[in-house]
């Protein structure tokens, strides 16, 4: 029998094979993947694949009529030999819930799962909890720092969730902040940690900061990788078709209430979204699946300047056709300073030379 190799997205033949063997076992071949492997029995018919994307495992299969002969094993243990030629050490992976034992005998530990279809999964024993332990801990020295008490939901001690990519910080981001900051006791922002936008996560991360230093009850947190990250919500960053989106903000979501469940969260606010089709798909799951959870979703109207929301995509758009006079009308003052600054030469050139700047 042949060991597991490579499979090129160049081989045609090959990888209609993987995708053929894939639906033949009620699986659907991810769009977003940067490796594919597969063994081939004697005759070369292809009888096990598994893919990776960045540190994530996905779509294993292996033909019905070849199973219980360790090929699932072989294909793991190829896959995670990439891995670790790629340094990745923290793996993720997505299976079907009939499979998640036999990852689990592999040393894979369930996160979390969305009811007969998918679990979440990751090789590192105390990843997750090591995530809200950090998240918790940020919160209390932040308290501390401002001599803050809160009674986790009592006598007006409500607390809030904002998760936010900030691509870059705008005046629809703060007007978010502020409303939420308004109405609650404590709000958790959840910035993306991904670097996977056009603004690195260091410069957004220093843009919130400035834009929401005069508000006294917002704790800012890098999300890590289990808030909307290429792990969990693939399709936030990279196109993809509505079901699979969907399947990912569930996904999400179920993780979330699990993190909102650690910090006493009780309500998450999200701003109205008439522009990006996957924020829209995300916010309608939101609206569905967080109030099952027990999390109120309150969806704000988008702060507009001129007649049209305010949306980070616009403000790329204006930073790459050195639209200034309209920018100041977009972003906080915290954020245009910034962003004329010499230090955002290396972000400026980079939108500038950017073919699309809006999210799709």
């Amino acid at each position: 029998m042949n060991e597991a190799t490579q499979i090129y997205p160049s081989d045609k033949r090959a990888m209609q094979q993987v995708n053929a063997l894939l639906e033949q076992e009620g699986i659907r071949l991810d769009r977003n993947l940067d490796y594919t492997c597969a063994i081939r029995d004697s005759e070369g018919r292809i009888i096990a694949t598994g893919s990776l994307f960045q540190n994530t495992m996905r779509c294993f299969a292996v033909d019905h009529r070849h199973r219980g002969e360790g090929l699932l094993n072989r294909v793991i243990s190829h896959l995670m030999e990439q891995e670790l030629e790629r340094g990745n050490l923290d793996l993720f992976l997505y299976t079907k819930p009939s499979s998640a034992r036999f990852f689990g005998d592999l040393g894979f530990y369930e996160i979390a799962r969305v009811p007969d279809r998918l679990v979440f999964m990751e090789n590192q024993s105390g990843g997750f909890a090591h995530c809200l332990q950090r998240f918790q801990q940020e919160t209390q020295a932040f308290l501390e720092s401002r001599g803050l008490t809160i009674k986790d939901g009592t006598d007006g001690g409500d607390i809030a969730a904002i998760v936010m990519n900030a691509n870059p910080f705008t005046k629809g981001h703060r007007h978010l902040v502020e409303q939420a900051s308004r109405e609650n006791a404590l709000v958790h922002l959840f910035l993306l940690s991904e670097d996977a936008s056009l603004f690195p996560l260091a410069v957004r991360k220093a843009l919130i900061e400035k834009g929401i230093a005069d508000f006294g009850n917002v704790v800012l947190h890098e999300s890590g990788p289990y808030i909307i990250s290429n792990a969990t919500f693939p399709s936030y960053f990279l196109p993809d078709d509505d079901a699979a989106s969907a399947g990912h903000a569930e996904l999400d979501l179920t993780l979330f209430a699990k993190i909102a469940a650690a910090l006493s969260i009780r309500r998450r606010y999200v701003g109205e979204e008439p522009f990006s089709q996957v924020t829209s798909l995300y916010n309608k799951v939101m609206r569905e699946k967080l109030p099952k959870l027990g999390i109120e979703c309150r969806v704000i109207p988008r702060l507009a300047a001129h007649g049209r929301a305010i949306s980070a995509s616009d403000v790329r758009q204006c930073i790459k056709e050195e639209d200034w006079q309209h920018l100041q009308d977009l972003v906080p003052e915290t954020t245009l300073d910034c962003l004329k600054s010499p230090a955002a030469e290396t972000v400026r050139a980079r939108i500038a030379a950017a073919d699309i700047v809006r999210h799709h």
